[in-house]
């Protein structure tokens, strides 16, 4: 290939990454839940006729991408190309198929140019509400957590199965806005279609192939040279996590050969009897996200630096069997990162940042008039963060999600959806572990009914008897806990209820801290204090 070719090349990778980032824009413009709207919580790609993944929206979580490049193989084997038609669409909520649980609603639309399959294009988000027990980790068995959507036919030839439509309806509490993120996932898939055919028109080309495969080529070969560059050899960690009503530990062997790097969580707790466990797929999904962060983390992601990282458990709490309860199979999930990240640290000594708060602090409220009084009913949905860990040669990253990057819901928006008061969410002081890089801090927030109502609430925390643990001497984050502003403890996980005047009070773990305490520098400290962050008090 002449160098004018692969510029040429370059350019119309590029362009396919615009094409996927309007894609997912259009979910976020026209999606009803909140959780996709403001937080973010979704992926969109575009993937060639045999289902590899070619490029990814910047917008998106990592949980979602990963686990949809391989999620999309699983809709050509069972709609298989003789049964596609132009105008389709295909969906399901299956978490061993999909992204890991039922609230995640995968739509893949087939791209034909005239009558040729030249390649697929896929999205994901995250629904309020999809029947059952409703979003938490009380299930017994996916039984419980709600409608399961086997993949099947969204569209054919652009007519709606409103045969499903009517199904969703009869089993979902909010069936407007469920079946709203529905349509907002087709057309999103439809928008990435059309611009791709404007730029295959305008670049004339007949199809992916040749793009795709220098795509892929490329991501290959450059992740390959990556790889040759890390130490050989095999690394274990392993950590504690509160479970929900007891621990759970969480074990990965980490090994980097030649030819790509290999996990295993094998010595993990076994599958839960909660809702807390992990389908492989969402597994994976966080494994290969951990890698690459380390690895390659400018090189983009798609099915070849994909296929480099090898991720394998027997059947445990990270590769729950159907038919597990999963429903909030990110709690563990978000822990896999630091799981992989704490046995590359001895491969890699001083490079990794320090433990993290890992899972988001999602809190799902059912809210109702109380006893005698008139309101309204609604299902409301908030996605909260606590600390990063330190970094090498920097401070952790207050209330931000990692490894999930969700944005923070803004308040108004969730105060919009039902009615409930956000009376206080600021920075949590003392949170952060201390180090010569100190850890990021969590988040205090209160939430209260509005006047005249009561709320459920599912609590879907973790990091409260297990905090984030720093690195190369750093302290630990300060750990989570749930109380009512009366002083009422409350459970990590489940659901639970917040009376009528009363508050909902969640300190969120701040992360660990990185190097020696004794080694930071004394303006950092000044300014900590000046900020706020640091009290002398604790946390």
């Amino acid at each position: 290939m002449s160098q004018i070719d692969e510029i040429r090349m370059q350019v119309m990778w590029n362009r396919l990454i615009s094409v996927v980032e309007e894609q997912a824009l259009t979910l976020l413009r026209t999606a009803f839940s909140t959780s996709v709207r403001e937080a973010g919580d979704l992926s969109a790609g575009v993937y060639n006729a045999r289902g590899e993944m070619l490029a990814q929206a910047v917008t998106g979580t990592p949980g979602h991408v990963n686990t949809m490049a391989e999620a999309v193989r699983h809709f050509i084997d069972e709609i298989t190309p003789a049964r596609m038609y132009p105008g389709d669409t295909y969906v399901t909520n299956d978490p061993w198929k999909g992204t890991g649980h039922l609230h995640d609603i995968t739509m893949v639309t087939p791209s034909f140019r005239g009558e040729v399959l030249v390649g697929f294009f896929a999205c994901t988000a995250h629904v309020v509400d999809v029947g059952g027990r409703g979003f938490g980790a009380d299930g017994k068995s996916v039984y419980e957590e709600g409608i399961q959507i086997p993949i099947m036919k969204f569209a054919e030839r652009g007519d709606v199965n409103q045969d499903l439509i009517r199904i969703l309806r009869a089993n979902v509490r909010e069936p407007n806005q469920v079946i709203g993120d529905f349509y907002s996932l087709a057309a999103c898939n439809d928008v990435g279609h059309r611009r791709l055919m404007e730029m295959l028109d305008e670049v004339k080309l007949p199809d992916l192939e040749s793009l795709g495969a220098f795509i892929l080529a490329r991501t290959h070969a450059a992740t390959l040279a990556r790889i040759a560059k890390l130490p050989r050899g095999t690394w274990a960690n392993d950590m504690m996590t509160d479970g929900y009503d007891e621990p759970i530990k969480l074990a990965a062997a980490v090994t980097i050969a030649q030819d790509g790097v290999n996990v295993d969580f094998t010595g993990s707790s076994p599958t839960s009897r909660w809702g807390i466990n992990v389908p492989l797929i969402y597994t994976k999904a966080y494994a290969c996200y951990a890698i690459k962060c380390v690895v390659a983390p400018d090189i983009p992601n798609n099915a070849a630096s994909l296929a480099l990282f090898n991720v394998s458990s027997p059947p445990n709490v990270l590769n729950a069997l159907r038919p597990a309860p999963v429903s909030v199979r990110h709690v563990i999930g978000h822990m896999v990162p630091d799981l992989v990240l704490g046995a590359l640290a001895q491969a890699l000594p001083g490079q990794i940042l320090a433990e993290g708060a890992g899972a988001l602090w999602n809190v799902h409220i059912s809210v109702r008039p109380a006893a005698g009084r008139q309101g309204r009913r609604a299902e409301v949905l908030m996605f909260n963060s606590g600390g990063m860990g330190a970094r090498p040669g920097l401070d952790g990253l207050s209330a931000t999600a990692f490894p999930s990057g969700v944005h923070t819901m803004p308040i108004e928006a969730t105060e919009h959806t039902g009615p409930i008061v956000v009376w206080r969410k600021e920075l949590r002081p003392d949170s952060g572990g201390a180090g010569r890089y100190r850890g990021g801090l969590g988040q205090v927030i209160e939430i209260a009914p509005a006047d005249g109502h009561e709320f459920d609430f599912s609590a879907m925390f973790d990091r409260i008897t297990s905090p984030p643990r720093g690195r190369d001497g750093g302290a630990a984050g300060a750990p989570g806990k749930v109380a009512l502003d009366d002083g009422t403890l409350l459970r990590p996980k489940g659901w639970q209820h917040v009376p009528a005047g009363r508050r909902l009070v969640l300190n969120l773990p701040g992360g660990g801290g990185f190097g020696d305490p004794a080694r930071r520098a004394e303006d950092a400290r000044t300014q900590d204090r000046v900020r706020g962050y640091e009290t002398g008090g604790q946390s």
